[in-house]
């Protein structure tokens, strides 16, 4: 029985240092507490118009690679370990400032697979828009 446990020890921690990376909370800011309130003020420049969540909605679905892990529907693919966010959760929506989503977009999410997007992939301009198209999911 000791040999088992000693043996499977090593599996063990791994797991939970995996684990441990993770955030305990979905509706945790991803945003550093040193930036948190400066990017929470940080508001979308450009209006939300059915021209802006189209093209928003292009990104999305296109270059962006968004409905990669966020899925057509928008509830994110379910992977092990910390899955996608899913747009599509009312109380998450509420929870998070587009100037929040787009410090994830430029900076990625520490501890997920969520890349970084803006200035790599789409530019900033196009971030805003992804934001006013994921801002369409609740409710769907």
């Amino acid at each position: 029985m000791k040999k088992r446990f000693y043996s499977a020890l090593p599996l063990l921690l791994l797991a939970w240092a995996l684990a441990s990376a993770f955030h305990p909370s979905i509706y945790e800011p991803r945003v550093p507490k040193d930036s948190l309130e400066r990017e929470q003020e940080n508001e979308n420049p450009f209006p939300a118009s059915r021209e802006r969540i189209q093209l928003g909605r292009e990104i999305y679905f296109g270059k962006g690679l968004c409905v990669t892990c966020h899925g057509k529907d928008g509830k994110g693919i379910k992977i092990p370990g910390h899955s996608p966010r899913d747009f599509t959760d009312k109380k998450w929506q509420e929870a998070r400032t587009d100037g929040e989503l787009m410090w994830v977009l430029r900076n990625g999410s520490p501890g997920t697979s969520m890349p970084v997007r803006v200035g790599k992939v789409i530019s900033e301009e196009e971030g805003w828009s992804t934001i006013h198209f994921i801002r369409t999911f609740p409710g769907k």
